[in-house]
């Protein structure tokens, strides 16, 4: 423990952003660093508790006491090398992970928790920067060809793994560029894509070949694909976008979210798309969805110069602190106010969207909504709603933004052509133990196994995938389990 009084002795304080109005300016990442000496505070601010929630809280297992104390002492290459060890990429999850660690952290109960998201950004930060990031190739080979399908989080963390137990691994994507949701799906504000360049960079030379513009299974044989190697993991998220089918739907003006944000992620990396441009400038903006991804979409309309930004959510507004429903240590479903919203949006709530309203042209004008009201079973859960009558209103508008998450992964192509079972929602079906499809060599991992979810449990996802794959390559892994969080480089 760092220091024994030092949750008592100093508040959580979250690095300074670049303010609002100078932000919108560009693409860039606006999240500053902290000072060496508020660094070391925030660190002293682990208990070191004798049951550490947060390990239970993280997905990966991440050993976040002692990589706290290593910040606090300052040994900067114990503190990576603890990190490392259940995190493949903490620069990824130091940036966009919701960390559900700190809802878990033990010194939540009654003060802020300690920020551990931030620490990890800058423990790993610090390590590129002092050079003890470097590429690891395997010492030997096993001879054993595995095929990794999907560059996303779930891929590259099963790539890494894989090629760290000595397998030959060649990852397979579909766009232009590795990466997946990382470089597509979110914007250059939240990850500079320069942070995914650097990481593929080392995993090239560590011996992982990426093979890009290749959608597997698509036109390719995937019987002879399989046979080809002697094992693959399939990770190619949940890609199939909730729809609104509603009167109006076929209006120009009406997009996914994720076309909005990979054609702005392409803007931005000065990438070639086909396909018109989704613009936001000078428009009238609703967002319908209030998640993650739609508030991507409102901080990105907002650098386009939108006009206004609205954001629908039909689900009522969640509440600012835990309730009876949402005990400590769970993750509770709190009100999120995120940087996007801070830099301008009207957010509606227990709002439903009833018709898309367009003009002589076909170009959409106006959305018609009502407010509702939800009713709540004993656990405070919606379970339904009713309109508020006379509530019924027109909002003019010229571009939608549909961001309802995500319903499963694309079943044409790979899916179907492979011949892959599928669970009663949709998604590939493998078990959570084995993370084995219905064909023994086939693995799967993340969003394309368990549904949309976080990136955190997609590089969970990946690196169990890959043990279990190892397992059956070699009948036996050596690579690390989330359930051994304790073995860690000292």
């Amino acid at each position: 423990m760092g220091k024994v009084t030092g949750f008592k002795e100093f508040d959580r304080e979250l690095p300074k952003k670049i303010a609002p109005a100078e932000r919108l300016e560009n693409y860039d990442e606006f999240v500053q660093e902290y000072t060496p000496e508020k660094l070391n505070e925030q660190a002293a601010r682990c208990m070191n508790c004798g049951v550490p929630f947060c390990h239970s809280g993280c997905p990966l297992g991440n050993v976040i006491p002692e990589f706290n104390d290593a910040v606090y002492q300052g040994k900067w290459e114990d503190a990576y090398l603890i990190l490392n060890s259940t995190n493949n990429f903490p620069e990824f999850t130091g940036r966009i992970c919701p960390a559900p660690c700190e809802s878990a952290c033990v010194l939540g109960i009654n003060k802020p928790p300690v920020a551990i998201e931030e620490i990890e950004r800058h423990i790993i930060e610090i390590a590129y920067s002092k050079g003890y990031v470097k590429p690891n190739r395997p010492i030997s080979r096993t001879g054993k060809n595995v095929a990794v399908v999907g560059s996303g989080p779930a891929g590259l963390a099963a790539a890494a793994q894989l090629n760290k137990a000595g397998h030959t691994v060649t990852v397979y994507e579909r766009d232009d560029r590795p990466g997946g949701l990382l470089r597509y799906g979110i914007p250059d504000f939240k990850l500079e894509k320069e942070v995914i360049d650097r990481r593929i960079g080392i995993m090239e030379q560590e011996g992982i070949k990426f093979i890009c513009n290749v959608e597997v299974g698509v036109k390719n044989d995937m019987k002879a694909f399989i046979d080809e190697h002697d094992a693959v993991i399939v990770a190619g998220g949940s890609t199939i976008p909730r729809n609104l089918n509603i009167p109006g739907r076929d209006l120009n003006g009406i997009h996914f979210a994720m076309d909005f944000l990979k054609q702005q992620n392409k803007v931005v990396s000065d990438i070639s798309f086909t396909g018109e441009r989704i613009s936001a400038t000078g428009k009238d903006v609703v967002v319908i969805g209030g998640g993650d991804t739609g508030s991507d979409c409102v901080g990105t309309s907002n650098r386009q110069d939108a006009k206004s930004v609205k954001q629908f959510e039909l689900m009522v507004q969640p509440p600012v602190q835990r309730t009876e429903n949402m005990p400590w240590p769970t993750y509770p479903m709190l009100l999120k106010t995120t940087s996007s919203h801070e830099e301008g949006c009207e957010r509606f709530w227990s709002i439903n969207t009833k018709e898309f309203l367009g003009d002589a042209n076909g170009d959409l004008r106006a959305i018609r909504v009502s407010d509702v009201s939800w009713e709540m079973d004993a656990l405070g859960r919606p379970v339904k709603f009713t309109e508020l009558e006379g509530s019924e209103r027109e909002i003019p508008c010229q571009l939608i933004l549909l961001a309802m998450g995500f319903l499963h992964p694309q079943h044409q192509g790979l899916v179907h052509n492979a011949g892959l079972e599928l669970d009663a929602r949709g998604n590939v079906k493998a078990d959570e133990k084995q993370y084995q499809t219905n064909i023994s060599k086939v693995f799967a991992a993340g969003d394309m196994r368990r549904g949309q979810s976080l990136v955190v449990w997609a590089i969970s996802e990946g690196r169990e995938a890959a043990r279990k794959a190892d397992e059956f390559l070699m009948g036996r892994s050596n690579l690390p389990s989330k359930d051994r969080i304790n073995e860690y480089v000292s």
